[in-house]
Parts: C-alpha cells; sequence; structure tokens
C-alpha cells in the first residue's frame, strides 16, 4: 500500500471507528483542509521501539493518545500472560507531562481487563522508582508515562521488564508482535476503573514504596559523617525543573545529613508547560537560568537540576573564576567514579573484579580513571538499559560487582536497587564529593583539573540535527547510509585507523544503527539516530595533551565531521 494510501485509508477508519470518541473525531475533523498535517499524523503507526512508544499528544496512528496506549498496552498484556507469571503484575508510574496521568489510568484498565493486577503510583514519581518498585513488588513488568526532556507538546510510553531494567532488543520484539496483532480497537480487552479495583486489580501505591526506595538510595552514601560535619556550612540550590524529582531529591538529600537546600520556587511544582524554561534539559545552560541566579545570591557550593522523571542529572560548580560552571554528563560521571572508586578502596571495599559500565557514546576517562584504581570498564550500546542488562547478568553470574554505570547524557547508577538511570542518587553522590572534597579544601572544579592532569585532558562534543516528519526520517536514513557507502579516509588531517557499523552486530551487542570512526591521534566521533527524538546525533571525543590542545582538536574535529553532515 502506498503512504498516500494508507493515510487516506487510516484517516477515515478513525473518523469512521465506533470505539473512538466524538473529541477526537472533532480534533481530526478540524485537519481536514490540512493534508500535510493529516499525513504526518498517519503515514505510520507511533513506533514502539526498545524503549516504548513516544510521540507528540494528539489524535491519529503517529501520536500519542488513548488510543495508542491502549492498544501498545493490550499487546504488553499479551506478552506477560505468555510469559508464564503465577500472579502477573504491572506497576506503572508517570510525570508531570500532560494527560500522564488519565494515560497511565487507561493502560491500567487494560491491564486489569486482560486480568492483570496494576500497581499504580497515587501521583507522579521519578522513572528510577518505578524500576525499584518493579523489583521491590516482584511485578511481571513496569510502565513509566513520560517523555523525559522532551519539548512540552510530547509523552511516552516505556516499558520494563521484571528485572527492573527497560526492555532489550529481543523482549521488545516480543511485545511489538503482540501489539502488531492487535488490528482493531475493539480488539483492546478494557475494565472501567470501579471494575479494576472492585477485582483487586488495580491497587494505588505511594508512601510505603517511597520510604523503601529513600533507604535503598542513601544506603549507597559512603561519607554521611562528612556530610553532617560540613551540613550547615554547604548550600546546594536544587531544580526539578517543574518534574516529578522535587519529593525524592530533598527526601534523600536530608536524609543523607544536607541540611542547607534551596529550591528553585518558581520550578518546584509540577508543570506540564515547563513555563520557566525553553527545554526541561539538565544537559542545556539555560535550564539552570534561574538556578545560577539563585546560587549567586546565596553563595551556593553546587546547583543539582533533575530532568521532568528525574532520570538525569545536571551539576553545576564554581570555577577557578568564581563563576558558575556546568559540568558535562562526561565530567559530572568522571568525578563520581573517581570519588565512588576512591573512597571504596579508601575503606578497603574496593572488590577485585569490580566493573564500571558505559556506553560507547561516553568519554574514555572514566575508564582511564577505573584503570587508576584497577577496575574494569565495559561498553555497551547506548541506552541505560543495555547497562541494566549487564547488571541482572552479573548479580546472577557474579562474574564482576557492579560499582556504577552512566552515560554522557546526564545518566548514573550505583548501588543494586534499581536498574535504570537515577537522578536522586545522582544528586546525593555528586553533592556528598562535593561536601567531602570542601572539607578538604577543595571545589569540584578543582578536583577535575587534578584528573585532567592524572589521566589526560579528555573532552567531548555532540551536535544533534532535528528532521522532523516523514521527510526527516529519510533525511537521516540519507545521511546514515551516506557515511555508511562512502566512508572517509582521513578527517581533520588525521586518518581514519577503525570503523564500526554496530548495524552489523559487534562485540556481541544487539543491532543498532550506528557508526563510529576512530582517527590516527585515538579522537573519534559517531553517528547515531536518536532512538527517542526525530534527531541524529553526532558524538565527538579526542584526548589531549593540555586544555588547549583538547579544545583545538575537537574544534577542527567537528568542523570537518558537520560540514559533510550538514552537506545532506
Amino acid at each position: 500500500m502506498s503512504t498516500q494510501n494508507r493515510v487516506e485509508e487510516q484517516y477515515k477508519l478513525w473518523l469512521n471507528d465506533p470505539a473512538i470518541d466524538e473529541n477526537t473525531k472533532n480534533e481530526l475533523k478540524s485537519i481536514a483542509d490540512q493534508p500535510k498535517e493529516i499525513e504526518d499524523r498517519f503515514y505510520r503507526d507511533l513506533e514502539f521501539g526498545t524503549g516504548g512508544l513516544r510521540g507528540v499528544i494528539g489524535a491519529g496512528t503517529n501520536r500519542l493518545n488513548l488510543y495508542t496506549v491502549a492498544r501498545a498496552t493490550q499487546g504488553l498484556a499479551q506478552f506477560v500472560n505468555k510469559s508464564g507469571h503465577a500472579n502477573p503484575s504491572v506497576v506503572i508510574a508517570y510525570d508531570s507531562r500532560n494527560q500522564s496521568p488519565e494515560f497511565s489510568l487507561e493502560a491500567a484498565k487494560v491491564l486489569a481487563g486482560n486480568g492483570i493486577k496494576a500497581y499504580v503510583f497515587e501521583s507522579l514519581r521519578p522513572t528510577p522508582e518505578l524500576s525499584f518498585a518493579v523489583r521491590e513488588l516482584k511485578a511481571s513488568a513496569g510502565i513509566v508515562v513520560t517523555a523525559s526532556h522532551n519539548p512540552p507538546e510530547y509523552n511516552g510510553y516505556k516499558v520494563y521488564g521484571a528485572d527492573g531494567g527497560q526492555l532489550v532488543p529481543e523482549q521488545a520484539e516480543q511485545v511489538i508482535s503482540e501489539i502488531q496483532q492487535v488490528q482493531s480497537f475493539a480488539d483492546v480487552n478494557r475494565a472501567t476503573r470501579a471494575q479494576a479495583e472492585g477485582a483487586g486489580l488495580l491497587e494505588w501505591i505511594g508512601k510505603e514504596i517511597d520510604e523503601r526506595y529513600i533507604q535503598a538510595v542513601t544506603s549507597v552514601s559512603l561519607n554521611k559523617d562528612v556530610i553532617r560535619e560540613m551540613s550547615d556550612d554547604f548550600r546546594i540550590v536544587y531544580t526539578p525543573l517543574h518534574g516529578a524529582g522535587n519529593l525524592s531529591v530533598r527526601a534523600v538529600l536530608q536524609a543523607v545529613g544536607f541540611s542547607q537546600v534551596d529550591v528553585v520556587a518558581d520550578q518546584e511544582l509540577p508543570d506540564a508547560k515547563f513555563s520557566t524554561v525553553k527545554s526541561p534539559n539538565p544537559e542545556e545552560k539555560e535550564a539552570f537560568t534561574l538556578a545560577i541566579r539563585q546560587a549567586k545570591a546565596s553563595n551556593a557550593d553546587i546547583i543539582i537540576g533533575t530532568d521532568p522523571d528525574c532520570d538525569r542529572m545536571g551539576a553545576v560548580v564554581k570555577d577557578a573564576s568564581g563563576e558558575y560552571f556546568v559540568l558535562t554528563g562526561n565530567q559530572s560521571g568522571a568525578i563520581m567514579v573517581d570519588y565512588l572508586l576512591g573512597a571504596l578502596k579508601e575503606r578497603g571495599q574496593l572488590p577485585q573484579n569490580g566493573v564500571v559500565i558505559k556506553t560507547i557514546v561516553t568519554s574514555e576517562m572514566g575508564a582511564a580513571i577505573a584503570k587508576h584504581y584497577g577496575a574494569e570498564t565495559l561498553n555497551t550500546l547506548t541506552g541505560f538499559k543495555y547497562i541494566g542488562e549487564k547488571m541482572t547478568q552479573f548479580e546472577t553470574s557474579k562474574e564482576a560487582t557492579f560499582l556504577f554505570g552512566y552515560e554522557e547524557s546526564y545518566g548514573y547508577l550505583a548501588g543494586n536497587y534499581a536498574r535504570d538511570k537515577d537522578a536522586v542518587i545522582a544528586a546525593m553522590l555528586i553533592s556528598e564529593a562535593a561536601a567531602y572534597y570542601k572539607h578538604q579544601g577543595k571545589t569540584l572544579y578543582e578536583v577535575l583539573q587534578e584528573l585532567y592532569e592524572r589521566h589526560g585532558y579528555f573532552l567531548e562534543s555532540l551536535e544533534s540535527r532535528t528532521m522532523k516528519g516523514k521527510d526527516g526520517v529519510e533525511q537521516i536514513q540519507s545521511i546514515m547510509r551516506d557515511w555508511r557507502e562512502n566512508p572517509p579516509a582521513e578527517v581533520n588531517g588525521q586518518q581514519v585507523v577503525k570503523i564500526e557499523d554496530f548495524s552489523q552486530g559487534l562485540y556481541g551487542l544487539p543491532v543498532e544503527n550506528v557508526l563510529k570512526y576512530t582517527l590516527s591521534d585515538n579522537s573519534w566521533f559517531c553517528l547515531r539516530p536518536s532512538g527517542t527524538e526525530p534527531k541524529i546525533k553526532v558524538y565527538f571525543a579526542v584526548r589531549g595533551t593540555s586544555a588547549q590542545a583538547a579544545s583545538d582538536a575537537i574544534h577542527g574535529l567537528v568542523n570537518a565531521v558537520m560540514s559533510r553532515v550538514d552537506q545532506k
């Protein structure tokens, strides 16, 4: 069937389907004279990737709405019911985005309609707490309704396995197969809320799980005595960026002994519009504008920011001139690797088979630090689900002891209580490290410079190009095809000495559309279409003998690569 025929057919089906409500149909009628808009809404089904669904909220097959959520949940229910669990159950959490509570309840009603118990958080919670709750309640699966740090018009639906980790490709393919069998919304089994609650198939959860989660996070703390000693003289400014992190982050910081925590009032409460920021993303300096202003007024030691579903954490510290400096994800990761492994070694608790796990696009600085402490580093594909998968494998096999997992996009985890990145524990650890080093008369910025002196001046950069709609998908595919079929022999005056095409399933890793090029000076760059946004991402990394040398090298590398990318 041609794209045009599919669009016309699906548009008419939605307008005529008796299972679809009148408000949705009216929304579709309102765009009857907008063929490009109709095409974008119906040219495909919203793709269920390895992490689940993510898209713009609205009516249509390529949008997130009650019907696409219900269809995905019916597929998940069929998957769970075929998995052999004696008492199947699914935990559901959500963040502060538009329609998150409604999507969560719809998923719970579909699960109940299929005889599966849903544990639903009574209000918004951090994504990592969902991962913890799946493990704690011994559930069959988990769902988080979130679009992470995407713009306000987006929402999403992430699925977790029984180990508390996001579905890996093999599991996701099974769920996708089940979803594809749901040909009509009439095929969705759905109970009412009253029916679900009456049958004991819908249970609301909250405070008790919160307390267990906070206890699990704080158990990883290594220097509570130092924190309490520094408490009156150490000030934190925290912004939840209108998201789900506010209560959990503050509770954990208080529990380990931090008493001077100031929250950015204008960003404290949930707000689906994220009205004080251009993007609710702690990877972007602009998101910290209000927090930096408040930190300057109070002379805060560190600023912490978490994204809407509280799985990513960004930190801001004072530089040598006293100005606030936003750490990159790689820099925060390196600091936490050094702090964590150093503290364990100091206590004689660093295991001989300890391992740090990071992604292939994350800086090699953390690996150099881990090696310094005698720990190994394992690389996975991009996506914390792969780190979580390795954690579960090691927990069973005992072949290695997990120490720390992280990715350059501000995701971190220590401890074995969860299988997803956790901004709550990251906020605790980076604050703890800052207090520990302040006790020694150092700032985190000074610690970072010491790490560069010891291990080399690692410097990274990321360039993204947003390409929306059907044309954008084709453009991204064209860029990847061009680099795959016409690889360069030289880039920025350096020979290409290694090409890794992860679509070939290298090193026993799953197949993924990623290309990585290593140059003769050990710099590298990597091209990767985003799995959750209409973007192509290009990662860059160099290692210099000085800060200036690294800066010059990465500037030249970025310009050389992006001039070709932008030609397409």
